[in-house]
């Protein structure tokens, strides 16, 4: 089975909100991508909405038939009440504080297991795939577990990072907590600066990945190569997988 690519779409926002007005259209590019062969559309409205807004989740769930993903800060009561609203295929909960430039952390699935388990119990009551955004850690994988989530999302900056001095040095770890989650039952998502030159064989060595969320990169690209050309680009460094 291909791994699934969704594209977040928070750097169109940014664009737009750079300027104020409408330009680029944000709604418009959530359609473009399913239009161009995205298996999914990734959302992540900050406390602060200075990307993604509270209303453009709203006006993108009304016009997708994609897998919808939000991910964002689960205490943040307004983040919970507009996935309970919106009830999107997927809600990844991410431990981002409030001014936070971008994730640059899994949460410690130690330290605040029974309140994550309250939340996958919220999320999951209302009939929505929870994941849980978590460094490559086995005792943060299987303290996930416990939680009852569907899914983790391993965070793959240090992945990304190491890759061009050694990309098996550089997967070591992930392949240790691929095992690990395969182990409990945890299916498995991947995410955070994953491109056009590391995503083929991240893919690759992880088969049970089943799905990636790719945003600043691929826009990053799209500058050069075209939004839909992009897209494709990026799945066919799946497929090749």
């Amino acid at each position: 089975m291909i791994t699934k690519l969704s594209v977040n779409l928070n750097k169109f926002a940014t664009l737009r909100n750079s300027r104020g007005g409408n330009n680029p259209d944000v709604v418009k590019a959530a359609i473009d991508a399913q239009n161009f062969g995205a298996d999914g559309i990734t959302l992540h409205p900050r406390p602060d909405e200075r990307h993604i807004r509270y209303d453009d989740v709203h006006a993108i769930r009304k016009v997708i038939y994609t897998e919808l993903n939000i991910e964002g800060n689960c205490r943040e009561q307004k983040f919970i009440d507009l996935v309970l609203e919106i009830k999107p295929h997927q809600v990844t909960l991410v431990p981002d504080s409030t001014n936070q430039l971008t994730s640059n952390h899994g949460w410690d699935t130690n330290l605040h297991k029974n309140y994550l388990k309250e939340m996958v119990s919220t999320f999951k009551a209302a009939g929505i795939r929870t994941s849980i955004f978590i460094d490559p850690d086995i005792s943060m994988i299987k303290a996930a577990a416990d939680t009852g989530t569907d899914r983790v999302e391993l965070y793959t900056e240090s992945f990304a990072k190491n890759f061009v001095n050694g990309p098996d040095q550089a997967i070591a770890v992930y392949l240790e907590a691929a095992k690990m989650a395969d182990s409990l039952g945890l299916a498995l998502n991947a995410g955070h600066d994953l491109d056009l030159l590391n995503l083929a064989f991240f893919s690759k060595m992880i088969p049970q990945l089943k799905e990636v969320s790719i945003g600043h990169a691929l826009i990053c690209d799209a500058l050069y190569f075209g939004f839909q050309n992009t897209i494709q680009m990026y799945k066919r460094q799946l497929a090749h997988s």
